[in-house]
């Protein structure tokens, strides 16, 4: 008896944990995919809905988050070029994400989930197995032994992978810091055969885990690959409140 008890016990706290806990949505893609504005447009529309979203993006989302961004977006060179700045090796760069990620989870995600919001970021941790695994040549278990350890079981529930052929994302990224005259040069300085293994990168992650991540072709206009993310994430969030109900 006491046993059963026990375990009713367990199985109460568990519906409850899972009633109350938020969501977490994450939006990943090599630079110039159009992901930051479907991000953008995605986080409208869902504070629009009625939802209590809380919006950030990796790295960066706090204040220590963002410093190691801008150390990590302006140390990269064209055609091989560094520029003044000290450059990270892959593995000093891979736990900089994770240092970056660690204070994002302790201030941000995990705070959020509890509360019972949606958590929407700008990229997470398949970034760092797509950039640094994949890109960096660092390979996957680098990464899954500092993911263990900094994000353990708080993994996305939902990923919208937004795919592009490397060529024409870079010359959309390369066209975008032109226009906004950007002083620092970004991850897409690094070469069209960089972006080839991050999108390999991601798309082995999709593969991996069809049932998390949503590929999206982001040869599209705006507005349709809106379009698609928003019946996505609708038809994702309906299924969850589905599993809700059922466990009351």
């Amino acid at each position: 008896m006491v046993k059963e008890d026990a375990v009713l016990a367990y199985v109460g706290s568990t519906r409850a944990n899972l009633k109350q806990r938020g969501t977490f949505i994450t939006l990943e893609g090599i630079d110039g995919t159009g992901k930051s504005t479907q991000f953008r447009r995605l986080v409208s529309y869902l504070r629009r809905s009625g939802y209590r979203v809380r919006a950030t993006r990796e790295p960066g989302g706090t204040e220590v988050g963002e410093q190691i961004r801008r150390v990590l977006l302006r140390t990269s060179g064209h055609g091989g070029h560094r520029s003044r700045l000290a450059t990270p090796g892959p593995l000093a760069e891979l736990t900089l994400m994770y240092a970056a990620r660690a204070q994002h989870l302790e201030e941000v995600v995990r705070p959020a989930l509890e509360r019972g919001e949606l958590v929407v970021s700008d990229r997470f941790n398949d970034a760092s197995f797509a950039y640094q695994g994949r890109g960096r040549g660092l390979g996957t278990e680098k990464v899954k032994t500092l993911d263990r350890m900094i994000c353990g079981r708080t993994q996305p529930e939902l990923t919208l992978l937004f795919d592009l052929d490397p060529g024409a994302a870079l010359q959309r990224a390369r066209g975008r810091d032109a226009h906004r005259n950007a002083r620092h040069v970004r991850f897409e300085a690094e070469g069209i055969g960089f972006q080839e293994r991050v999108r390999d990168g991601y798309l082995a992650i999709a593969r991996r885990a069809p049932g998390r991540v949503r590929v999206i072709n982001a040869d599209r206009s705006p507005d349709e690959v809106a379009r698609e993310v928003r019946e996505v994430v609708e038809a994702f969030l309906d299924r969850r409140a589905s599993r809700k109900r059922e466990l009351k």
